[in-house]
């Protein structure tokens, strides 16, 4: 994983709570090597902001400066930041202050009561089967590098597995034809089913396509390999996904994240139950996994409004009936044009094909 220390930050008193904090949450709480990165950097920009208003020691941060911090995250002009990412930021200062309460190192939380930006709701932005059909069948052909990229784009939406997830497989995850073995958020294992489609195309790769790569570079037990040999990068499959998506001919942002985005919309769509969407995700809430009901609603919302004949706005106006019993001595009714009176009308009381009922017959 490497040393966990935060390059740049300011003050060494802080500078070893940090080092602290980030080994804890490596080693203790066992986060992956990339959110540690990211709470690196989250501290690093809190330190430096720390050093820059006057404050040397942890135990001098009130709940003010807190605030002001939260301001300061708002208003950056260079590098502006999104709600979303104050939030998380915010969220890496208050996991630090309260180490440094158990820890002993102040005495206060003082980022308890802090709150970040309220977040508009964002649902995942997928695209249509139609659409990924298209994308997969972007990377056919028989060259190295379509047999790899046609491998890594149909495990991504087979399983619907974060990049990360998939660059970091070995050819031993690859458990058997049906399942992979992927490991996720805080290096925890999940089996997931591997379809017919990614199956053969993994097959394919490994017989035809990663024996070249791997004569090219050291020996790795990685099962995707760049162009020298080496593990393909996360950046390097997102540099795939975006030229399949421009052959393609597909429009907007698609993303590694968008196969995902879509491999859960489209299994909720088939009727799959939100639970086993969750597990093969690998999310640790539901309440995650239900952001994606959202979408499927929003889907069969539309179905509905444009399908059913009453969901319309527009309503019909129920056609006037000439031989309505109310409108026959009306003034207006003997006059409107819709609705003529008839001499032979079966309902006229002088019509001779209606005789006066035979009191009799009662």
């Amino acid at each position: 994983m490497g040393g966990p220390s935060a390059p740049g930050v300011a003050g060494g008193v802080v500078a070893a709570a940090v080092d602290s904090y980030l080994r804890h949450v490596a080693i203790e709480r066992g986060l992956s090597t990339n959110t540690v990165s990211a709470y690196r950097r989250d501290l690093a920009i809190y330190s430096r902001w720390l050093a820059a208003v006057g404050l040397t020691g942890l135990a001098d941060v009130t709940r003010q400066h807190i605030s002001d911090y939260v301001r300061f995250l708002g208003s950056r002009e260079e590098s502006p930041l999104t709600a979303a990412s104050i939030a998380r930021i915010l969220s890496t200062v208050r996991g630090f202050h309260r180490f440094l309460l158990e820890e002993g190192v102040v005495d206060t939380d003082v980022a308890h009561e802090s709150k970040p930006p309220k977040l508009g709701t964002r649902l995942p932005k997928a695209i249509s089967i139609e659409q990924v059909t298209l994308l997969l069948a972007a990377t056919d052909g028989d060259e190295v590098q379509n047999l790899r990229d046609k491998a890594l784009l149909e495990l991504l939406y087979a399983t619907g597995a974060r990049v990360s997830e998939v660059v970091n497989l070995n050819v031993d995850d690859v458990l058997d034809p049906e399942v992979v073995r992927l490991t996720g958020k805080g290096d925890k294992q999940r089996i997931v089913p591997v379809g017919s489609y990614a199956r053969a195309a993994i097959d394919t790769f490994l017989v035809r396509g990663r024996p070249l790569l791997s004569a090219r570079g050291p020996a790795t037990p990685a099962l995707f390999l760049g162009l020298r040999g080496k593990r393909l990068s996360r950046q390097n499959a997102w540099l795939i996904i975006r030229a399949a998506a421009e052959r393609a001919g597909l429009e907007g942002h698609v993303s590694p994240h968008t196969l995902r985005h879509s491999f859960a919309t489209h299994l909720l769509e088939g009727g799959a139950d939100v639970r086993v969407v969750q597990e093969l995700l690998g999310h640790s809430s539901v309440a995650t996994t239900q952001i994606y009901t959202l979408v499927t609603a929003d889907t069969l919302r539309d179905m509905y409004t444009t399908a059913h004949p009453r969901a319309r706005v527009s309503r019909p106006v129920p056609p006037v009936s000439p031989l309505s019993p109310v409108s026959l001595l009306s003034p207006v009714s003997l006059l409107s044009p819709v609705s003529p009176v008839s001499p032979v009308s079966p309902v006229s009381p002088l019509s001779p094909a209606s005789p006066l009922p035979d009191p009799n017959s009662a």
